[in-house]
């Protein structure tokens, strides 16, 4: 197996563990995860707040985690794209 394929295996795994944050502190009655109540919150306003759609908070846990499943591709998705934009820049020829 190709080292490429391992890493895409290793990020979509990641990508599937991502609700742990969310489920683990509901099933043992932890509260919030640390450092969520931050004060400077106000200051950003993300895309998908709480990571979750609008209005998918009330559905549960269920869809909640798929919620985070499905911004956490989101996100791999973004940060590969701008990835590939600055290498190309960068290793264009003049």
């Amino acid at each position: 197996m190709k080292i490429t394929t391992k890493l895409w295996i290793g990020v979509l795994i990641l990508a599937i563990l991502s609700p742990l944050g969310l489920i683990l502190p509901h099933y043992f009655k932890a509260g919030g995860a640390w450092g969520e109540g931050n004060k400077l919150s106000g200051i950003w306003k993300a895309l998908l707040p709480n990571y979750a759609f609008k209005g998918w908070g009330e559905k549960g846990l269920g869809a909640l985690s798929f919620a985070y499943i499905v911004s956490a591709i989101i996100g791999i998705i973004v940060v590969i794209s701008v990835a590939l934009l600055i290498g190309k820049f960068l290793n264009r020829k003049d």
